[in-house]
């Protein structure tokens, strides 16, 4: 068992450190070059370190707050080295993430709804089928939801993605009302006691009010169904447009109550310490994160396989 589980371990490590190849370069090539070795470290190396984290997309909130983390411990004298900065940066940073790791757990009640939000192009539809894929390998039933009826493709790669993972797709017309497709699919759940309904939802920022309208609309149609849902509304975000990440949850949580994210792409950022930023700016729960593009790659978040992916020399 122990042997089990430690192979499960080192494969998720694997996993993240693998993903994170294009991210740690920039990490291990510009903070490593600072830090690593028994070089001194003082006022000009740590200002050098504030440009490299700032490259790597960890934020200029974070950079400052661990930067000042570490100015102060080179004032008490408690950083002896490089490594010492290191070790200390390499903690911080953990703590920082920590909070964002947290199982995703189904409601009680049947079925989970899970309302999926995003712009278009950060690979939201595409995140929908490897949620599927995972929740059918935990052993759960699993329908989907051609809720953004604006697009004819996305309604035809949410069928795609059910007929690679053998699940229902409930879908209309283009054009249909978004509601009332992400209600059929509720009931049509219920009726055969499915346990995750996952519903795509139109990807556009260019009208708050409408965006707001539209996905009050959705909730408001499904409560008629069951009072308590949507059970979570996940916002997908790509990892490759670093710091506007951090505008798009603060502009989805204006008009929807998000309450969880995935990150996606990870594999092909180099600026996934844009994760750090999140964390440190507006810490909701990272369910998923995107480690590649087969429907297996979509792994739960974990911080400290995140950190030593960063950091791994």
């Amino acid at each position: 068992m122990n042997a089990e589980y430690d192979h499960s371990k080192q494969s998720i490590l694997a996993r993240f450190s693998s993903a994170l190849a294009k991210t740690r370069s920039q990490i291990s090539d510009g903070v490593g070059s600072l830090l690593l070795g028994k070089r001194e470290i003082d006022a000009g190396i740590l200002e050098e370190l504030r440009t490299q984290l700032l490259v790597a997309d960890v934020g200029v909130v974070a950079t400052d707050r661990v930067l000042e983390n570490l100015a102060r411990k080179l004032r008490r004298k408690q950083l002896g080295d490089g490594d010492a900065a290191m070790r200390t940066l390499r903690e911080d940073l953990h703590a920082t993430v920590a909070v964002l790791e947290r199982p995703f757990e189904l409601s009680k009640t049947r079925p989970t709804v899970i309302l999926v939000v995003g712009v278009n192009g950060v690979g939201k539809t595409t995140t929908i089928g490897k949620l599927a894929h995972h929740f059918k390998q935990n052993g759960l039933s699993v329908m989907l939801a051609a809720g953004d009826t604006y697009r004819a493709a996305a309604i035809a790669q949410l069928q795609s993605w059910g007929e690679r993972t053998n699940v229902p797709v409930i879908a209309q017309r283009p054009g249909a009302d978004s509601a009332s497709v992400i209600f059929d699919a509720v009931a049509s759940a219920a009726a055969r006691n499915t346990d995750v309904v996952i519903a795509d939802t139109a990807g556009r920022l260019q009208s708050k009010a409408g965006l707001m309208g539209e996905l009050g609309k959705i909730c408001r149609v499904i409560k008629k169904h069951d009072a308590s849902a949507p059970h979570e509304t996940l916002l997908v975000l790509d990892a490759n447009i670093g710091q506007n990440a951090i505008s798009q949850v603060r502009e989805f949580s204006e008009v929807a109550e998000v309450s969880g994210l995935i990150v996606t792409k990870l594999d092909g950022s180099a600026k996934a310490g844009v994760i750090v930023a999140i964390a440190e700016e507006n810490p909701l729960p990272l369910y998923f994160v995107g480690l590649g593009e087969s429907k297996e790659d979509l792994h739960p978040f974990n911080a400290s396989a995140f950190i030593d992916g960063l950091f791994a020399v």
